[in-house]
């Protein structure tokens, strides 16, 4: 798909949600105003990752009071559908009709990366609180994108934290891999894993790829059967994963399940993963103030422990309030200059820096499923 703006055509996007509530809010010509763009996935396959997002943003400009600075912030919020098109028509339309200075999201990096070469392009600053592939913020030439960051770690480190629990932990010598040749978040965690697995001593025994619209699983769970590994590694969402594993227990596969963060859902088939780990970015079970006071904040305003894609999307937002903060300007060159500049700054994932592209320095958790419908957690690993 060519992500080029001049490729964009803006269809059929619907009424946007500007929020005219927030004080001062009344957009186009208050120079005091700073106006961003939510972009998450509200329906589709992953709408929990989706609603997780719209309420951890609401929160954290609620908790603001709506300014930034010396200015007001003016938000609008769109659905995606987890669709890169639409994800990139939306936010041409927001640059281009609501005049956006920022946006954040969306979800999955399939849908983002195309967002990130639409903002990057126009030059309005970008941050994602989750999507983990590094064309996020590289370009095909491995330039930097300098208006686009995140607050998730990325693919690579989530692989190789995977591999060396395996590992280390685990003691896993054998391992199948198994992810959707056609979302690039699948796939930059199994190319990760891979390689760290084997550069650790294990043997990947089956390498094998599916389609988004796959439903039956049993001819490559077949061929994991015969190989009998040690490990089976899953790195996709929590609806494809727990259709997996089904089919997996069924077949008589006894391997212990691992995955990424895409796991992170109440609608995880729990029943059937527990057991399993998975590598994450944080953990209700964490005692810093931070944690504890967004998890109480939280689950005050909406009635459910935070999941990882509330806290990327909380530190996200508020990693772009405080850029507008040291900045005090709308301008999003130096908003962004601001954010790069950041440093240990305190958010609920852990203190973030940020590196050269973008990308921000912290630890990873690693997680246990549990078979009540909770996670344990089990350890923290550091970059």
């Amino acid at each position: 798909m060519k992500r080029g703006m001049a490729a964009v055509l803006v269809l059929g996007l619907g009424v946007l949600a500007g929020c005219g509530n927030a004080p001062g809010g009344t957009g186009g010509g208050d120079e005091k105003v700073v106006r961003i763009g939510l972009i998450a996935p509200l329906t589709g396959d992953v709408k929990t990752f989706g609603e997780s997002t719209k309420n951890a943003f609401e929160l954290a400009l609620e908790q603001a009071g709506y300014k930034a600075g010396d200015f007001t912030i003016q938000h609008f919020i769109q659905d995606d559908r987890n669709d890169p098109t639409e994800a990139m028509n939306i936010a041409t339309k927001l640059i281009t009709e609501q005049k956006v200075h920022a946006l954040v999201g969306s979800v999955s990096s399939k849908a983002t990366i195309s967002v990130s070469d639409v903002a990057n392009q126009s030059r309005v600053v970008h941050i994602t609180g989750t999507a983990t592939n590094i064309a996020v913020t590289v370009d095909e030439k491995g330039n930097r994108k300098p208006f686009v960051f995140r607050a998730c770690f990325t693919d690579p480190f989530q692989g190789q934290v995977a591999a060396k629990f395996a590992l280390e932990t685990l003691g896993a010598r054998t391992a199948a891999v198994l992810y959707d040749k056609g979302n690039d978040y699948s796939v930059g965690l199994a190319e990760s894993f891979r390689q760290h697995f084997e550069a650790g001593g294990g043997e990947v025994v089956a390498w094998e790829a599916y389609a988004l619209t796959d439903t039956d699983f049993s001819a490559i769970l077949t061929k994991v059967a015969d190989a009998k590994p040690d490990l089976l590694y899953l790195p996709d969402y929590y609806q494809k994963v727990s259709l997996i594993g089904k089919q997996a227990r069924a077949k008589g596969i006894t391997a212990t399940m691992m995955g990424g963060d895409g796991w992170d859902s109440s609608e995880l088939d729990f029943a059937t993963m527990a057991g399993g780990y998975f590598t994450n970015h944080y953990s209700p079970e964490d005692t810093r103030p931070e944690v504890q006071q967004f998890v109480t904040d939280y689950q005050a305003k909406y009635g459910s422990v935070p999941d990882a894609l509330a806290v990327l999307a909380y530190d996200a937002t508020n990693i772009l309030l405080e850029g507008i903060r040291r900045a005090n300007s709308n301008d999003p060159d130096q908003i962004r200059q601001a954010i790069q500049n950041l440093k240990e700054f305190k958010a609920v994932s852990g203190q973030i820096s940020f590196d050269e592209n973008g990308n921000p320095v912290k630890p990873a958790a690693i997680l246990q499923v549990q078979g009540d419908k909770t996670t344990k957690f089990i350890a923290s690993v550091n970059p």
